[in-house]
């Protein structure tokens, strides 16, 4: 009986929640922003790519004075130059627009910057005049060096590999810490679009007047546990919807975006880093779940209830201001303390377990910690539930609703 209770508690929660216009309304407002985003700089990258076709078959002309005798003047023609030696001149000449620009190179170019005047192409199109400055004395180098090698070291293109250990096993570096901090992003993202229905998950029914037929015919336990369940699957709906047009982007309009192709061989995967991320984040969302789920059993309305709603936020994300501690330090005493404080956790393990600082006894500690605190924080809130349904303008006592039962029993006796 208490199963089918529990399943049609699921059932209802879950089918009122996506039958609203509201919630899809909210849910889809960013998928249909991100759509609309990518159609405009689809559209934007496509003039631009025109914009730049045009100026590329308009070759660009220079004038050039060269005190530094580094420039190969066949280089410098090369690349549509024409050496002068009346800069005054050339740089009326450019004023005017008459010619495109003029470059002086200075007697020493490592030392004196070298002038560039050019005629306004915008705040992007003037970048060209530095890149063919640039690019004549580099290529002029190249000639005169010879070796393409000593050429490419002297301008620092050198690549590195570097392999770090701990306690003898290498570790994943940057590429391993990106999969597991994908869950602290879904953590936030369910978090914030669902803390609203959290928190007026039972509100609804107290304003309502209703709670005290549907106590008649539900088990509390049954209708707390189906409200919180129904919200992690109303979560996890909400997540399909905003991955999927960020999966569609990708794959459709890559190139239209300029979006970089992933390898995901290049990520590292670790089994247990990703179990523990996964977990941290159930065991968190529980939690916080059930803590405002047990606010609303208090509070007669949400007004009420938005100031520990906005105590729990701040508790939240508390540890990203601790960041570069968490970074450079995990062991000193704050971190610790944001490591095992219950409503910190989530986070803080998380950025822990993603940088490879949280022990496997840490972990074991946070998760155990925190999922049996949520089932604690659940007892409390049916507790709050069962006696606060019929508080419809008052708060409930805490010390009232614990004691109860005991007063409950001895009257009956």
């Amino acid at each position: 009986m208490g199963r089918n209770n529990l399943r049609t508690v699921i059932s209802f929660e879950v089918g009122r929640t996506l039958g609203k216009r509201k919630f899809w309304f909210i849910t889809l407002l960013v998928p249909i922003a991100i759509g609309i985003v990518i159609v405009l700089v689809s559209l934007g990258n496509s003039t631009a790519a025109s914009t730049s076709d045009a100026r590329s078959d308009a070759k660009l002309t220079f004038t050039y004075s060269d005190a530094s005798g580094y420039v190969d003047p066949a280089v410098a023609t090369a690349l549509g130059g024409t050496i002068v030696t009346d800069e005054v001149a050339a740089i009326a000449a450019v004023k005017s627009g008459d010619e495109d620009a003029h470059f002086v190179y200075p007697a020493d170019p490592a030392k004196t910057p070298t002038q560039v005047y050019g005629v306004d192409k915008g705040l992007f199109g003037n970048g060209e005049y530095d890149a063919v400055a640039t690019q004549v004395l580099i290529t002029s180098a190249q000639d005169q060096i010879g070796d393409p090698a000593l050429t490419a070291l002297a301008q620092g293109n050198v690549s590195v590999t570097s392999t770090t250990f701990t306690d003898g096993e290498e570790t994943a570096g940057f590429m391993g810490m990106i999969p597991p901090l994908i869950f602290v992003g879904i953590f936030f993202l369910v978090f914030m679009l669902l803390s609203n229905q959290m928190l007026t998950s039972t509100l609804e029914e107290k304003e309502n007047r209703v709670t005290e037929m549907i106590l008649t015919t539900l088990n509390p336990t049954a209708l707390i546990s189906g409200k919180i369940m129904s919200l992690f699957i109303v979560g996890f709906v909400q997540v399909l919807v905003f991955l999927v047009p960020v999966l569609v982007a990708y794959v459709f309009f890559r190139t239209s975006l300029n979006l970089p192709v992933i390898d995901l061989s290049s990520f590292t995967f670790d089994p247990v880093q990703m179990i523990v991320g996964a977990l941290l984040a159930v065991g968190g969302f529980a939690l916080f779940t059930g803590t405002l789920v047990a606010i609303g059993a208090v509070m007669p309305t949400a007004k009420d209830a938005g100031s520990w709603f906005s105590a729990l936020i701040v508790l939240m994300i508390v540890p990203l201001y601790s960041l570069s501690l968490v970074l450079s330090d995990p062991n000193s005493p704050v971190v610790q303390v944001f490591t095992y404080f219950p409503y910190s956790a989530p986070i803080t393990a998380m950025l822990r377990n993603a940088f490879g600082s949280l022990a496997g006894w840490e972990a074991a500690i946070v998760i155990t910690e925190l999922f049996l605190l949520s089932a604690i924080v659940l007892q409390l809130a049916v507790r709050l539930f069962r006696y606060g349904s019929i508080e419809y303008t008052n708060k409930v006592s805490f010390k009232t609703a614990l004691s109860r039962p005991k007063t409950t029993s001895t009257a009956r006796r």
